[in-house]
């Protein structure tokens, strides 16, 4: 049986689904990347996945159990998620951002053990960033603060990282450092990563499956071999043939 199954999904807001009829099998330990024009509904989908926005229709089974009938703080120890909306993170160091990521195991006080600042320690290591633990979050770079959010969703001993566009605004540098971390989760951890991203070279480089999300609404899957056929990628994204013609930019 799939970690995650999705079915005959409906998300959208209000009452107007942006997605609809969707159905997606995600293996526990596998990367699925989420590709598509924007507007298509990738955030969406995302969004209803980790709970952020209530379903529509279809529901989603995570280890079995319909996302429905998981609680908040249930939601929280299966799942990491680092979508776009900036976090609120006024006068935080990078260590500050990482334990909020224990949070779902602290009491009211949000006070953390010994054991607690252990696991802040080792997400830091592993995301390479001990070395600005104490800087301030909101002064340094983009690709360190991707890192950061990404030590505080390992510090949240997830089983599932959702996330919306990690490598948007970052240098091809941090990009690669990014989608390494979390192929290196998946394979060696068994965390299942579920994330959209725009860049379809760094999707067919990274992701074990890619789902596909069309203006329409509509959702398919493939392998990344089969997804990249050239003639499927100008069908997704509305490409005129003549921009897929080397002759043509040569003319310009």
């Amino acid at each position: 049986m799939a970690y995650i199954q999705i079915k005959n999904l409906s998300a959208g807001y209000g009452k107007t689904a942006v997605v609809s009829g969707m159905d997606l099998d995600i293996e526990k330990g596998k990367i699925l990347a989420f590709i598509g024009p924007n507007g298509s509904g990738k955030s969406t989908i995302l969004k209803s996945i980790s709970k952020n926005i209530p379903i529509l229709g279809g529901d989603i089974i995570i280890d079995g159990k319909s996302i429905k009938n998981y609680s908040y703080k249930e939601l929280s120890k299966k799942m990491a998620v680092i979508l776009t909306e900036r976090v609120k993170t006024e006068l935080m160091t990078c260590r500050d951002v990482v334990e909020m990521g224990r949070f779902p195991y602290t009491g009211r006080l949000g006070l953390l053990s010994e054991s607690d600042e252990i696991k802040v320690k080792n997400a830091l290591e592993a995301v390479n960033a001990l070395d600005i633990a104490e800087k301030d979050f909101n002064k340094i770079s983009d690709g360190q603060r991707q890192r950061i959010l990404l030590a505080r969703a390992i510090c949240q001993e997830p089983e599932i990282i959702v996330l919306d566009e990690p490598t948007s605004f970052l240098d091809i540098k941090y990009k690669f450092e990014v989608l390494t971390i979390l192929m290196r989760m998946a394979k060696e951890k068994g965390i299942t990563v579920v994330m959209s991203l725009h860049e379809t070279e760094l999707a067919k480089k990274s992701a074990d499956v890619i789902a596909a999300v069309s203006r329409d609404g509509s959702v398919r899957s493939e392998s990344p071999e089969e997804m990249f056929d050239e003639k499927e990628i100008q069908k997704l994204y509305g490409i005129d043939k003549k921009f897929l013609d080397p002759v043509f930019w040569q003319d310009l």
